[in-house]
């Protein structure tokens, strides 16, 4: 009697949901532990929130343009079986508001706080653009004023963060909205998020196509246009300060920019632009706008990191003025492009350092004594599984990109780069 046949189900990959083989996730780590370690060192406080939020509270400011993941449960009886009341978080600003309401008397201010997570996004998944990916924000919040200073020190963390990543180099640009927004007062514009919104795509679209649109769809005049065209070509601060305000909100915001690159300067030449055409699309920045290009990439045409000023953060869960800045990098998406174009070079699969050699059985209890040794001493150390030929041993750790191999029997290490072996003790040696 033949048995039935073991039925298999072919997974495959959902899209926008990316999964890294074992050598790009452990550049990945890397390339967090090292950022994590610069937000640490300017004083920035982890918080980590839940992946899931009330609908009320991802929708509570009224608009998103993020398409949401709800939750329901595969098995839901009669009683659950109503409309979702819960969402993954589509990026980590509203998850802080929130958090920050609901913890304003226990939270210390300025709150300084950093978050590394993934988020959630119904998005149409390309190069670049996932469904799932992690940010990797900073934020500073103050109760009702938020000192400049802080809208100087973003730019600083990321040009730090981002510049050991080998990524070639880094020009974060710098606007401030109140200049265009009280531009547009002095006009008499009167709805200005259209306009705002539009002058945002100038970078993709070019300025031809931006005045069809401002004068098409936002009912600009030609003169207002070529005004609004002019204030974006203003770079330098020299420049900037030679503008003439039209009103007290303009003049606020050439100040407010001025003090910010003036207390950027003592970075490297080229790193920090003044750029009036960087608006940001979002409508709750009220200051202070940045956008960070990679020069030297030109397959990742888009701003890695973003972020600004905005004045009321938690407003829509707490009755208290809690002015913020913040700035986040879109961490996955970055590695996804440096890593489909071959900037991103794997050389190890593991995390190993060294791998002792097994060279029989009745060795095992040694090896581990070795390997332990050396554990505490800082190293990352496997010991081989099974006591097979030395040569098998030695071609396991040159395919996981091991860097030394330790041999119990004769109290040597060998570097598999260079091919020297020497005696080494496994209490006191350290890897050259």
């Amino acid at each position: 009697m033949s048995k039935d046949k073991k039925q298999i189900y072919k997974p495959k990959a959902i899209s926008g949901f990316p999964e890294w083989l074992p050598e790009e996730r452990l550049i990945e780590q890397q390339w967090l532990d090292h950022i994590r370690r610069v937000f640490e060192s300017y004083g920035y406080t982890s918080i980590e929130t839940p992946a899931a939020e009330e609908i009320d509270v991802l929708t509570a400011k009224g608009e998103t343009d993020k398409e949401i993941y709800t939750l329901t449960r595969l098995q839901a009886d009669d009683s659950d079986k109503r409309e979702a009341r819960i969402g993954l978080h589509f990026d980590q600003t509203v998850p802080l508001a929130r958090y920050t309401a609901m913890h304003f008397n226990e939270l210390d201010f300025p709150f300084k706080r950093y978050a590394m997570q993934k988020v959630w996004r119904g998005e149409r998944p390309q190069l670049g653009r996932m469904r799932e990916f992690y940010q990797c924000d900073i934020d500073v919040i103050h109760v009702d004023h938020l000192p400049l200073h802080f809208d100087a020190e973003m730019p600083a963390v990321i040009y730090e963060a981002l510049s050991a990543l080998d990524i070639g180099r880094i020009q974060i640009k710098i606007s401030n909205r109140k200049i265009l927004l009280g531009l547009l007062d002095a006009m008499g514009v009167e709805d200005t998020i259209p306009v705002t919104r539009t002058v945002d795509k100038l970078d993709k679209l070019g300025p031809e196509e931006v005045t069809k649109l401002l004068m098409n769809d936002c009912g600009l005049s030609k003169d207002h246009c070529e005004k609004i065209l002019h204030l974006t070509t203003v770079s330098g601060v020299a420049d900037i300060r030679a503008i003439t305000p039209d009103n007290d909100q303009m003049k606020e915001g050439i100040e407010e920019l001025a003090f910010v690159l003036d207390q950027l300067s003592h970075l490297p030449e080229g790193v920090i632009k003044a750029d009036l055409s960087i608006v940001r699309g979002l409508d709750y920045y009220t200051g202070t706008v940045y956008e960070t290009r990679l020069l030297d990439i030109p397959e990742f045409t888009s701003s890695v990191c973003s972020g600004g000023r905005y004045d009321d953060l938690a407003g829509s869960y707490i009755n208290k003025h809690l002015p913020g800045v913040g700035i986040s990098i879109g961490f996955t998406r970055l590695f996804d492009v440096l890593r489909h174009h071959g900037y991103i070079k794997a050389h190890k699969k593991c995390p190993t350092d060294v791998l002792v050699i097994l060279p029989d059985e009745d060795m095992r209890a040694e090896t581990a004594k070795v390997a332990q040794a050396l554990r505490a001493g800082g190293h990352n150390v496997e010991v081989y599984h099974a006591p097979q030929k030395i040569g098998k041993q030695i071609a396991y750790a040159e395919k996981k990109g091991i860097g030394y191999v330790w041999f119990p029997d004769l109290g040597e290490v060998k570097n598999l780069a260079s091919g020297t072996q020497e005696k080494a003790n496994a209490t006191t040696w350290k890897a050259k």
